[in-house]
């Protein structure tokens, strides 16, 4: 199975990322959390990609500041919707399911509201609301040495996250295909009343814990992949 690191030109910068899968099987993108990139579902892509109910084509890119990907400053999460929304174009993908994570799915689900034709169905993976931080996160020390990461991503997005745009939650309705809201349960730092919030918002949502932590794909792995494939196994696959 081809997984070794690609690359695409998105949205004026270089894009790594990894493929598995036949490559003509139905798409699925995968999205890690802030401090990862995609290596961090090299454990649970091979599953999916050969999935009992539907083969499928997984892609797990390198969101820009992290990983293989371009440092190109900019790291506002709408630049990194739109970073994903041309690295669905330069692949020639016009419906994905998508699962993201934490800060993966917050790029998640900004594209769904934005292009909701692009996703078939959503996963959220252990992902906060977009509610201010009370109190604020305070401002992070760099750790010393070199990151896998770009630190200036890092102060992007806590401030985000400390103060986010309110549209984000006011246009959570333009949500409307089929959304798995996965929790970490209580030992996550997740707030999980944030989770049930999405859940009674979105129209169209399931809600499962899974108690892991924040780290459900990694922690619980094997769980975490019963629920995805049992929820993206529909095989209806025309545009609405």
């Amino acid at each position: 199975m081809d997984n070794r690191p690609c690359s695409v030109r998105a949205n004026g910068i270089t894009l790594a990322y990894r493929a598995w899968g036949p490559q003509d099987a139905p798409p699925l993108v995968l999205l890690h959390a802030r401090g990862a990139d995609g290596a961090d579902w090299a454990e649970i892509a091979p599953a999916l990609a050969t999935g009992a109910a539907v083969p499928r084509r997984v892609y797990a890119p390198d969101l820009r500041g992290h990983g293989g990907s371009d440092r190109p400053g900019g790291y506002a999460y709408e630049t990194l919707r739109d970073d994903l929304h041309a690295f669905l174009g330069a692949l020639g993908i016009d419906r994905a399911d998508v699962v993201g994570h934490s800060l993966g799915g917050a790029v998640a689900y900004l594209l769904a509201q934005r292009s909701p034709r692009l996703v078939r169905r959503l996963v959220l993976e252990d992902v906060p609301a977009p509610f201010p931080l009370d109190p604020p996160r305070p401002p992070a020390e760099r750790p010393a040495g070199d990151l896998p990461y770009d630190w200036a991503m890092i102060l992007a997005t806590d401030e985000q996250r400390n103060a986010p745009n309110p549209l984000w939650w006011d246009q959570m309705g333009r949500i409307t295909m089929p959304t798995l809201l996965i929790g970490g349960g209580p030992s996550s730092p997740v707030p999980q009343e944030q989770i049930a919030a999405f859940a009674e918002l979105l129209p169209d949502a399931r809600h499962i814990t899974v108690d892991a932590g924040h780290l459900v794909h990694e922690t619980r792995p094997e769980e975490f992949l019963a629920a995805v494939e049992d929820f993206l196994s529909p095989a209806d696959r025309t545009p609405s």
